[in-house]
């Protein structure tokens, strides 16, 4: 059942909270020794939740639009009294004393969290291998890689543990492993969705969002998290987008251009799903053509210089003093505090993030700021300008979400370059702050998903909703 039928059979008490939950674990437990969807399962608190739900029901309330649906969150969204570790050892022990804004505003639409999960250490990857608790398992075939590194909540949609999930999307951690699952993921103009109780990655960058089954169950997630927060200093004031009243609009009269620069490089089958795609829109109606974003061809570069910086900026403050993991790095009582700094990153940090941290604070050392990072946002610039000069022609962009279909174990693990090119078509509407989403559009060669991914600019949700419903009609079965 997806989200929306759920939550009507619940809200109108055709069927019990608890029996939805109940489902959704007796799935996790078949299935989650496989392929390690979760870091935690909060099953206890789930039942209680849907308890709780189902006594608002017989009292003649309604316990909102997504009463009674089960909803998995990446591990780096606090929630309160609960472990949130961003799958680092670093944050060992760390129980938040608050709940993200998505996580407040989830429960009082009615859903109910059925646990936290598995993600890249502090959302640094794209396969969901850099986990210090292990990798998740792509639920289409356990040998390969869900993506990343919001794996762990597109696994577990895919696998039938949750009807709805979130993930944050910081250079395409939602959208990529959406499309190498099979489910929709989607990530909103930067600034409609609350970043508070974010574990940040890279500020500037980063996104929460909506993955599921279907785009109407993503539109209707995405109206429940979004909207004006005064805690986030970056909230767009405002409410949040209405997007589910579009999805039977069609495409008739959008204008939708095929990024060429994003076009290279894709795997042939992934290249052939993309043509099925523009050719699809078209005959709904749209006017499909090839547009040129030169900038784009820049985006990866760009992205790995700002990401790594900031990252190393915001993860300085895991020092072993405030909070998670500290290690002694005394035996004769004569270190000092610089040693436990050293001592605690060095245990606690997995190896990819060390690459990052050391990336960036190189980047914005004294001599070569301005050759790097600066360079870098200069480029930032060009990209938004020129995703600007595309958008005055063409309501919509359209690419493959990834170039190719989920890979093995391992087989990108050693080539940082080649993993971090998993994510070279999603990259630039995080550069820009701009809506994209993924929408599953059939299989591979290999009988695996394929996601093609639609582009709009800025509070373009909307139009983007629009035509994904579109394309999701259009997907081959």
């Amino acid at each position: 059942m997806t989200a929306l039928e759920i939550a009507a059979d619940v809200r109108s008490g055709r069927r019990p909270a608890r029996e939805v939950v109940e489902s959704h674990l007796a799935a996790i437990a078949a299935r989650e020794p496989e392929l390690h969807a979760f870091n935690l399962v909060l099953a206890d608190e789930a039942l209680a939740a849907a308890a709780e739900v189902d006594r608002q029901v017989a009292a003649g309330d309604d316990p909102g639009p997504l009463a009674g649906v089960p909803v998995a969150l990446k591990d780096n969204l606090c929630t309160r009294g609960v472990p949130t570790t961003c799958s680092s050892r670093i944050l060992d022990g760390w129980r938040p004393p608050y709940d993200a804004t998505v996580v407040v505003r989830l429960r009082a639409a009615g859903a109910i969290v059925v646990g936290k999960t598995n993600m890249d250490e502090f959302a640094m990857g794209s396969s969901t291998e850099n986990s210090a608790f292990g990798p998740t398992r792509n639920p289409h075939d356990p040998s390969r890689v869900p993506g990343g590194s919001s794996g762990g909540s597109a696994a577990s949609v895919a696998a039938g543990f949750a009807a709805l999930a979130l993930g944050s999307d910081t250079g395409g951690s939602i959208r990529q492993p959406a499309a190498l699952c099979g489910v929709v993921g989607m990530k909103p103009t930067y600034g409609v969705v609350s970043r508070y109780g974010l574990v940040a990655f890279a500020s500037s960058l980063d996104q929460i969002g909506p993955l599921a089954a279907t785009v109407a169950d993503a539109a209707i997630l995405l109206e429940v998290i979004g909207g004006h927060d005064p805690l986030d200093s970056t909230s767009i004031a405002g409410p949040a987008p209405r997007v589910g009243g579009v999805l039977d609009d069609g495409v008739e009269g959008l204008r939708v251009g095929v990024v060429r620069e994003l076009t290279g490089g894709i795997d042939p089958d992934v290249a052939a799903r993309l043509a099925e795609a523009a050719t699809a829109l078209e005959a709904g109606g749209a006017k499909v053509e090839e547009v040129s974003v030169p900038a784009v061809a820049y985006g990866l570069s760009a992205y790995y210089v700002i990401a790594t910086a900031e990252a190393s900026s915001n993860l300085a403050r895991y020092d072993g003093v405030r909070y998670g993991l500290r290690v002694d790095p005394t035996v004769d009582g004569t270190g000092d505090i610089t040693a436990m700094y050293g001592a605690t990153r060095a245990a606690g940090f997995g190896a990819e993030v060390k690459r990052r941290i050391m990336l960036g604070t190189y980047a914005l050392s004294a001599g070569y700021y301005d050759a790097y990072y600066g360079q870098a946002q200069r480029v930032r610039t060009l990209i938004i300008r020129d995703l600007g000069a595309a958008y005055s022609q063409y309501d919509l962009l359209l690419s493959a979400t990834a170039p190719s279909t989920a890979f093995a174990f391992g087989a990108k693990s050693e080539n940082p370059l080649a993993m971090y090119l998993s994510d070279v078509c999603t990259i630039p509407s995080n550069l820009a702050g701009h809506p994209a989403i993924s929408v599953p559009y059939g299989t591979g060669a290999d009988g695996l998903p394929v996601g093609i991914q639609l582009l709009a600019p800025a509070l373009g949700e909307p139009v983007l909703f629009r035509a994904a419903a579109a394309l999701e009609r259009s997907a081959p079965r």
